[in-house]
């Protein structure tokens, strides 16, 4: 079944009623980002942006977990035949290519540890997994807002990790790479981001 964006958006909404939550509506706000950014950049495309933006999140269709929404989010795309979306499942929240710097709780059995493992240091980012990455960091489940404010966000859940502070320094330096391929703000591209942050 190839990927298109009316799949994606049925695919959202089935896993939404299976896990309602705020995460759906995060994950609309990541894929509204990708595409107004893609759409600037002459090497993307603003529909497979979108799509990877609405499913980064799919795996959470399997219940309330923690790290195990990553590799359920993979087998889920993977039984589609969505490989490119099935690694930024995963990608998404490694921005820094190492399973030590996961903020979250591995509730994953050793088997799937270890693949995720080698999968992360064997695979090859692209601009998407890097765009997806960016606009997670973008995008609270009531609209965009600055990075600094989403860092204290996810801080506030989860707490400080040795690997926090270089993790903000690579999403900024992703932000930095952006801004340069499309000559201008990434904020400029995201409605509502200033009322959003200070409200």
């Amino acid at each position: 079944m190839e990927l298109n964006r009316k799949i994606a958006e049925m695919e959202l909404k089935r896993a939404g009623e299976l896990n309602p939550g705020k995460w759906t509506d995060h994950s609309r706000f990541v894929a509204f980002a990708c595409k107004n950014i893609a759409a600037q950049c002459s090497d993307l495309s603003a529909e497979k942006a979108y799509c990877f933006g609405l499913l980064h999140d799919i795996g959470r269709h399997a219940g309330v977990t923690s790290e195990k929404h990553l590799i359920d989010g993979y087998r889920f795309c993977i039984q589609r035949g969505w490989k490119k979306a099935a690694q930024i499942c995963i990608s998404h929240a490694f921005m820094i290519q190492d399973i030590k710097t996961s903020i979250g709780t591995f509730d994953v059995s050793e088997d799937d540890y270890s693949f995720m493992k080698s999968f992360l240091e064997n695979s090859v980012y692209d601009d998407y997994d890097r765009l997806v990455q960016l606009c997670d960091a973008l995008a609270l489940p009531t609209g965009f807002c600055l990075l600094e404010k989403r860092f204290v966000d996810v801080t506030i859940r989860y707490g400080i990790h040795p690997a926090t502070v270089d993790q903000w320094k690579k999403i900024l330096e992703i932000k930095e790479q952006f801004e340069r391929k499309i000559n201008g703000s990434i904020y400029e591209l995201l409605p509502g981001v200033i009322e959003n942050s200070f409200r």
